[in-house]
């Protein structure tokens, strides 16, 4: 029977040296990433899917698993890459924030974009009560991309994602 899922929490990898501590330590980022791949690829899997994954990973890894790892990001992406993104939106005077499902490329947060969901920003927020609202978004997005994944139905065009299938309610995804 084939695996159905893998969740990696640092178990059987290598630490890179001076980030943790503890564990057997590697030498580079390069080096990580390098026994990451190996240790996923024992599984074979059609797809990875990083969600929490707070690492910027290497061309090499991004070119290993092209088109078939995707990424959860706590914001309206193209806006607020890298990190601090409710608080950077809450700076700039956002009115909505949100979160993207994109796949994984070299470049960071700048895949082609698979879903995205918006929730409001308001009036005395803080970027936790934001976080929080984001987070249910996110539950509810990312088994949608992973099963539109899996079904086949994603097609990248340039930027953008296409599905086969158009989802009957879409519209009411976009707020929470």
């Amino acid at each position: 029977m084939r695996q159905q899922g893998l969740q990696l929490d640092g178990e059987g990898l290598p630490e890179q040296r001076g980030e943790r501590g503890g564990g057997d330590e590697v030498a580079s980022r390069a080096d990580f990433d390098r026994a990451m791949m190996q240790l996923i690829d024992q599984y074979a899997p059609d797809l990875v899917v990083l969600a929490g994954f707070m690492r910027i990973l290497t061309p090499e890894f991004c070119a290993h698993y092209a088109n078939r790892c995707i990424n959860i990001h706590p914001s309206l992406l193209p806006a607020f890459t890298g990190l601090h993104t409710h608080q950077r939106a809450l700076d700039e005077g956002c009115r909505i924030s949100g979160c993207t499902i994109h796949f994984v490329t070299e470049v960071l947060d700048n895949g082609a974009i698979i879903a995205q969901g918006v929730v409001p920003i308001l009036d005395g927020d803080t970027a936790e009560r934001i976080a929080a609202r984001v987070l249910q978004v996110e539950h509810q997005l990312l088994p949608q991309a992973v099963a539109d994944f899996v079904s086949g139905s994603l097609k990248i065009v340039g930027k953008r994602v296409e599905r086969s299938t158009p989802r009957a309610n879409a519209a009411a995804q976009l707020l929470a």
